[in-house]
């Protein structure tokens, strides 16, 4: 996290260098410099070459970059950075400069501004296909609004107006970065403390107390360390002077210290600059090594002193610390004789009500987590259900087919629909099919017996039924369709 940090640190840092003061693009990390200290000279040593840039944590950070790397590009606008001081810059003095910038540039920052736009847009267009509204009309213009570095009404060209945003806009997003840190620092020693005492309700009464007591002992040792120096005082620059520099305390000299730590020589101390300076304060409280130090909280405790500095040092509230600012603070009383600092320990982060506070939004949050695995099973159930009913459609449909196949294979054909009107009757087709095997009673066969077999049943008519049924025919007449009784008496007939 510490490294993540220090990142975002440099790069912050170097952006509000160049939007308050304009003088330079990135500072670099404060090293060890590998130098005779004993000899050096009151020369200004050279800028070093800028590093690659790292993301400032801003969701305009592409754009604002390029716009800087642009404009630096011009020769007046440069010449104008370094000639404008921070109050003209805060009432627009700087941006008016953009009408003088060649046009090559100015064409370049109108394409910069489009394709802004349009990644705005093109964002705009996602949230509300992820919102599921697919279906209504966006306002772009409308939605535009919210992003105050440019101006929305004019999406084709970068005009002064769109500078001067810019300008603005970054300058607060930089300087709410610390408070917003703050805030996340609190939430995070909130819900360490709420997650606590969760699991001291799942421990029985004894184990509770040791856990209790392990708690207490784990506090008193983390606030067992040595005197920290009060931040920027000459107790605590002295210190890094003799463990850091390796020089005599005795030999302390402000300017030589400033020159020694502005790492990359632009004669100012930046906020990373700055908070090198702690590092063995903070190595007085913590070790990553031990269970009681969290190395959260230490870096938390580098940011409150940097502010600390800032605020006592920074007289032009530039985020930024000149020679002069630095020499000037060296000669108050607050940096010969300071009061002693207080640690993270001896602050805490939260208040009761903010912590109760704390509390009730976990609830709430619980509660609609809860309410919505509710939800979702509920959809899961009824997803359940209509996968259920379509396997049964599914095996239906299967098996009709299977049926349809049987009946290819039999190669029975169903009657086809006969429709009636009135008295008439309907024509039979395929009938001689419908009856069994040699019950086909209207075949050529059996119409017309011969004489010579109807004289035998005549004669014996107990037989008639043995003999109808070998050749056969029904054994009764009454089981013959109607009208064939007639055909059987008199054979003969039309």
């Amino acid at each position: 996290m510490s490294w993540a940090r220090n990142k975002m640190c440099r790069s912050r840092t170097a952006l509000t260098s160049w939007l308050i003061l304009l003088v330079q693009l990135l500072c670099l990390e404060a090293v060890p410099i590998s130098m005779d200290k004993t000899k050096l000279e009151d020369t200004e040593p050279k800028a070093e070459e800028a590093p690659a840039s790292v993301d400032t944590g801003l969701h305009y950070d592409r754009y604002l970059r390029e716009v800087i790397d642009f404009l630096e590009k011009d020769q007046h606008f440069r010449e104008k950075l370094h000639n404008t001081d921070m109050e003209d810059i805060k009432q627009g003095k700087l941006a008016k400069e953009l009408d003088f910038v060649s046009h090559h540039v100015r064409t370049k920052l109108d394409e910069l501004k489009r394709q802004e736009v349009s990644r705005l847009r093109t964002l705009i267009k996602a949230k509300q296909d992820l919102e599921g509204g697919n279906d209504i009309a966006v306002d772009h213009q409308a939605l535009l609004k919210q992003f105050e570095y440019l101006n929305h009404m004019n999406p084709h060209t970068f005009e002064v107006e769109d500078l001067d945003r810019l300008i603005r806009s970054a300058t607060n997003d930089l300087e709410n970065f610390d408070k917003e840190r703050h805030e996340e620092f609190k939430k995070y020693e909130m819900l360490k403390e709420h997650d606590r005492q969760e699991h001291l309700k799942t421990l029985d009464e004894e184990e509770r107390k040791k856990e209790e007591e392990h708690y207490d002992e784990m506090k008193k040792k983390h606030a067992d360390h040595p005197k920290v120096n009060h931040p920027g005082s000459q107790n605590q620059l002295k210190e890094v002077w003799e463990e850091a520099d390796g020089l005599d305390p005795e030999d302390f000299d402000p300017k030589t210290f400033f020159k020694l730590h502005d790492s990359n020589g632009d004669g100012y101390f930046d906020e990373q600059e700055l908070e090198a300076l702690f590092t063995k304060e903070l190595e007085k409280i913590y070790d990553p090594t031990n269970e009681e130090d969290d190395m959260v909280e230490m870096e938390e405790e580098r940011l409150r002193m940097r502010e600390h500095v800032m605020n006592e040092v920074d007289s032009n509230k530039d985020r930024l610390v000149s020679l002069d600012e630095f020499l000037v603070a060296t000669k108050k009383k607050e940096f010969l004789e300071p009061d002693s600092w207080e640690t993270l320990e001896q602050n805490q982060a939260y208040t009761d009500e903010e912590m109760r506070e704390f509390e009730e939004h976990l609830v709430q949050q619980e509660e609609d987590l809860n309410q919505k695995a509710v939800d979702l099973q509920k959809q899961r159930q009824e997803l359940e259900k209509q996968q259920e009913q379509l396997n049964a459609q599914k095996v239906e449909l299967q098996q009709a087919v299977e049926h349809m196949e049987r009946l290819k294979t039999l190669k029975v054909e169903p009657p086809p629909e006969v429709h009636i009107e009135g008295n008439a009757i309907p024509e039979v087709h395929g009938y001689e099919n419908a009856l069994p095997p040699g019950h086909g009673a209207t075949s050529k066969e059996h119409q017309s017996p011969p004489q010579e077999q109807l004289e035998p049943l005549q004669a014996h008519p107990e037989g008639a039924d043995q003999n109808q049924g070998q050749h056969g025919l029904p054994q009764t007449q009454h089981h013959l369709p109607p009208g064939h009784q007639e055909i059987h008496r008199d054979p003969n007939s039309p």
